[in-house]
């Protein structure tokens, strides 16, 4: 696999540190067309991935009824092809960010794809994913045990969660917080503020499009004003191979994997 370049918040450009694929990576995304395929075809997985991309792309207030999850198509093509997605952006993500974290806290871990992702970059450290949906939140779990980590998902509206993050912790929203209503981000954001004070690092992953994200410049100021940094990223080949003939069928193109992020380290003793 070959990394692409990145953008820093500032303009600068540099390259990625190589991909470096996980031998348990195989072994996940063939149990996971097992589990997706058993009672759905290549087509119907197909034409659901094509309307849950829509979704995403120009029916997003369709995201916080549920309407991503809302059937059986949607929830494997999400699972086929999202998860992948995520696990490979964010394990390069965090690898090129050198993170380290004795734990991941995935806030709306969906799949568990990101979480899973960001623990085995990290040496495999435990996870704890919390999401709204049943049905994510035991895809979480199963995602979890396939792979092999500690790690237990639960359901709880982020809304409500009280995040009980610890010195040398990652705490991680990976395609979270534009899928929040609006007076909910407030709060979150305020929270993980409160994490990075009590000694755990922070990462915000979201897709590049900025017209969708019209929160993002308010919550970049927070994160560089303590200390972050913000960052463009872009990758090209790191898509498994069935995920590609996936968005291919579907009309996606992926040629270059984006996405962008806001990051506080950990706070070092003086």
């Amino acid at each position: 696999m070959t990394a692409g370049a990145w953008r820093a918040a500032d303009g600068g450009t540099g390259m990625l540190s190589s991909v470096v694929p996980d031998t348990r990576d195989e072994a996940w995304l063939a149990a996971l067309n097992d589990r997706h395929f058993a009672n759905l075809t290549q087509s119907e997985v197909t034409r659901a991935l094509r309307a849950l991309s829509s979704c995403y792309v120009e029916r997003r207030d369709k995201l916080a009824r549920g309407g991503a999850l809302d059937g059986a198509g949607k929830r494997a093509a999400f699972a086929l092809f999202y998860g992948p997605q995520h696990f490979v952006l964010t394990r390069a993500i965090v690898r090129s960010l050198e993170i380290a974290a004795n734990r991941v806290i995935d806030l709306g871990c969906g799949t568990g794809s990101a979480g899973a992702a960001a623990a085995i970059a990290c040496g495999d450290v435990p996870v704890d994913g919390f999401d709204v949906s049943p049905w994510a939140v035991a895809e979480a779990n199963w995602t979890y045990r396939v792979l092999g980590l500690r790690g237990r998902a639960t359901e709880v509206n982020l809304k409500r969660l009280k995040i009980r993050a610890e010195p040398g912790g990652l705490v991680l929203a990976s395609y979270a917080v534009n899928e929040l209503p609006d007076e909910a981000r407030a709060p979150l954001l305020a929270q993980l503020m409160a994490a990075h004070a009590a000694g755990a690092s922070v990462l915000v992953i979201e897709p590049i499009a900025r017209r969708v994200n019209l929160w993002w410049k308010g919550w970049a100021v927070s994160v560089l004003g303590a200390g972050g940094r913000a960052d463009d990223w872009r990758f090209r080949e790191l898509l498994p191979p069935r995920q590609r003939t996936l968005a291919k069928g579907a009309g996606l193109d992926v040629q270059e994997m984006t996405a962008r992020t806001l990051y506080l380290p950990e706070r070092k003793p003086a």
